[in-house]
């Protein structure tokens, strides 16, 4: 929905839960039974009242009118957005079985709809101005020259680390423990380097990951230093190359690209924890220019992170790309339309091909993990202990990644497939693919696999 009469199907509302536990409550109470008094608007509301354990049952509303993404109230004291309720909502409402009737919103979900239509008119600039235009240049200007002298400080102290490292042989490595490796990193974090101070915690697990650790020691060192030689020469660098080192070492900079308006279909969503942050990633392709950009959204101390956008749908909006060389990164712009379904899917390459664009890729940026390509005709096969994605037509292949093998989805691929071809969107890297959507052959609907 987005245009009345045309529902979400279970797979894109599930796609939406912040986390497998809801997802699984969620889908409990996507019945009939603990609902009343639900109904839907034509301005894309919907709402109802869930039992819960206590004398009165939780009110729950999602605004789905948002071009932004769905948006939820729950009177349940659950701090994830969605929560179990708006899911289990949203499921009554996409299976169009008629226990979610079309009608007027009671007064609590008015209000709320109504208060969240007065607050984005109110978030609007006034006269399209921006806040960053009328912000001092000069003292930008100086914070930004004190910043990149520390990040040179800690650039500088972090090579003499690696080379204290190498002078004194691998084998005292695994010796040291993580303890030297934190304290490096948080070096690099008082230099305000946060890419460099993650990549410094990287080196400090692999001596613990198992056989062979040498050689990835060896090679993550090798890009590190690649990196800290890379900002302190950065004037040496091409423009784009240059963006690239400013990235990676953890400085934020802002979308340069000229808007491209275009009907962008949401390939993937997913989310990444740790202890500090939870990091949103959403990968879109759009359908007239042919690219595919990654938005990218944070959420501190438990925070869920903002835009949701349901898997398979498609948005009519302007998308704006950030400087450096091979970055996909973009930025939501102006939305003309909510997400609404799209019976489209992206132009899908072999197996080798996805390795060659992978490699080219790195040409332009030597520390890229992975990059996104969609695989046509592929089947999933197990492989001794592991999985592997085959050309259906061809003797070529690609072994998916550790963490794609330990995931649920790999059994949903597995399952749409049956042996058959299917169409598989995912991320290509040096330690396999990882599948992040898939389409059986012929026409079918999106299925997120994370």
């Amino acid at each position: 929905m987005t245009e009345q009469g045309v529902r979400w199907t279970a797979e894109q509302v599930l796609a939406l839960a912040p986390d497998a536990a809801t997802r699984r409550a969620g889908s409990r109470l996507g019945t009939a039974g603990p609902w009343s008094e639900a109904g839907s608007s034509d301005e894309g509301a919907v709402w109802g009242l869930c039992k819960g354990s206590g004398s009165s049952p939780y009110r729950t509303v999602v605004d789905l009118a948002d071009a932004a993404g769905p948006a939820y109230k729950c009177s349940c004291p659950s701090r994830k957005f969605p929560c179990k309720h708006a899911l289990g909502l949203l499921l009554r409402w996409a299976a169009g079985d008629g226990t979610v009737s079309r009608g007027q919103a009671p007064d609590w979900a008015e209000q709320w709809t109504r208060g969240r239509g007065q607050q984005t008119e109110e978030r609007r600039p006034a006269g399209g101005s921006d806040s960053a235009t009328t912000a001092d240049p000069e003292a930008a200007r100086r914070r930004a020259e004190r910043r990149a002298e520390r990040i040179t400080a800690g650039a500088t102290e972090l090579e003499q680390r690696l080379a204290d490292l190498l002078r004194g042989g691998l084998a005292t490595a695994d010796r040291d423990g993580y303890g030297t490796w934190e304290e490096t990193a948080a070096r690099m974090v008082d230099a305000q380097a946060p890419g460099l101070a993650a990549r410094v915690r990287e080196l400090g697990a692999i001596p613990s990951s198992g056989p062979g650790w040498p050689v990835r020691l060896v090679e993550e060192c090798a890009l590190l230093h690649l990196l800290d030689q890379g900002w302190l020469r950065r004037e040496l660098l091409p423009d784009g190359l240059a963006a690239t080192v400013r990235t990676r070492v953890g400085l934020s900079g802002s979308p340069e690209g000229p808007p491209v308006r275009d009907r962008w279909l949401v390939l993937a969503q997913y989310d990444t924890a740790d202890a500090r942050l939870t990091t949103r990633r959403i990968w879109l392709y759009g359908a007239h220019s042919d690219r595919t950009a990654l938005l990218l959204s944070y959420g501190a101390a438990g925070r869920t992170p903002e835009p949701t956008l349901p898997v398979g749908l498609a948005l009519e909006a302007e998308v704006s790309a950030y400087p450096g060389a091979g970055q996909l990164r973009a930025a939501l712009g102006e939305q003309f339309a909510p997400p609404a379904p799209a019976g489209m899917r992206p132009p899908g390459v072999t197996t080798s091909e996805a390795v060659a664009r992978y490699g080219q890729a790195l040409r332009e940026d030597p520390w890229l993990e992975s990059f996104p390509v969609t695989l046509d005709r592929v089947v999933p096969t197990p492989v001794a202990d592991s999985w592997q994605l085959a050309d259906a037509d061809g003797d070529t292949a690609l072994p998916l990644t550790r963490t794609a093998g330990a995931r649920p989805g790999l059994w949903r691929l597995v399952a749409l497939s049956g042996g058959a071809p299917v169409t598989v969107f995912g991320e290509c890297g040096h330690r396999g693919f990882t599948p992040l959507t898939a389409w059986p052959e012929g026409a079918g609907e999106a299925v997120p696999l994370c």
